[in-house]
């Protein structure tokens, strides 16, 4: 038989976890395999990637390829048995008993860590470096009961949360709420300043997501989730922001056309400039206001 080669791993198990570590181990596997133009598959887990192989599915192969991860479990000597008549190998992975059955039944173990031997890098260090993906904090809500009838708040989200599963970015769920006791939560607003200034951009349905993205100069795609506008669409015209979706036209095509534009050049010059005058006080605010109300 021709050798084809079955890469498998924690991913690979229905119901499995695929982390970006073994992920990442998985690629640099991939990488040596193809430059020596060897021929392989590999199986996903249906939960991670709906309609790839998978190991409810086997084709024929000669070797099967074990990446990354802790050799133990049921499930791992059942891969044994349901591939016995492959050569099985595991590359990069965690020893814990030498005499688990787990490990026994590979041919060869090539660890990255096992009792009594040297430790070898992971896997993941050497993996193929990749563009960096735009990181994107995302500040939603499901509040402000205040609005009654008009509110879609639950909507927004939905269709949001959507969307950004299909894109090619990190996501970061953010909270303007402060808390001192809570290791999640920032505890001062210039801590949640410093998250907000190392962002690539910046999806929210909130004010105070919108005035925090623009004071660090990062580009908000705004979304009012108020039927008829409120108080997102009335900051952003304050503020001279344009990217500000109403939920009546809340669909795919506005949100792609405004992550377009928050990405271009000129979204970003856009943001710079609110920060500038943000900080330089050009437009008077309430504030200054009070004075006058007070008699000062």
């Amino acid at each position: 038989m021709r050798q084809r080669i079955l890469l498998t791993g924690w991913f690979s198990f229905p119901g499995g976890e695929a982390t970006a570590g073994d992920v990442l181990a998985l690629r640099r596997v991939e990488d040596v395999l193809r430059r020596e133009d060897l021929a392989y598959d590999v199986a996903w887990s249906p939960a991670f990637r709906p309609g790839d192989l998978d190991l409810e599915r086997p084709r024929i192969y000669s070797h099967l390829v074990f990446v990354s991860g802790a050799l133990h479990g049921k499930r791992i000597t059942e891969l044994h048995r349901r591939f016995r008549h492959c050569v099985r190998i595991a590359v990069g992975v965690s020893v814990i008993d030498a005499d688990d059955p787990a490990v026994t039944g590979f041919h060869q173990v090539l660890a990255r860590d096992a009792p009594g031997a040297e430790p070898a890098e992971d896997l993941a260090a050497r993996a193929p470096a990749t563009p960096a993906s735009p990181v994107v904090g995302v500040v939603l809500t499901q509040g402000h009961g205040e609005y009654g009838t008009l509110r879609r708040h639950g909507e927004v989200s939905d269709e949001l949360t959507r969307w950004l599963a299909g894109k090619d970015c990190a996501c970061l769920e953010l909270d303007t709420r402060l808390d001192t006791l809570d290791w999640h939560l920032s505890a001062t607003p210039g801590q949640l300043q410093s998250v907000f200034a190392r962002l690539d951009l910046v999806v929210t349905d909130r004010l105070n997501g919108l005035v925090l993205g623009l004071r660090a100069g990062i580009p908000v795609l705004a979304v009012d989730p108020v039927a008829g506008g409120a108080k997102v669409t009335a900051q952003a015209r304050a503020c001279g922001w344009p990217a500000v979706v109403p939920v009546e036209h809340l669909d795919e095509a506005q949100l792609e056309r405004w992550w377009r534009w928050c990405r271009s050049a000129p979204g970003r010059a856009a943001a710079l400039r609110v920060r500038a005058d943000f900080a330089a006080g050009a437009v008077p605010d309430s504030a200054d206001e009070l004075l006058a109300a007070l008699g000062g």
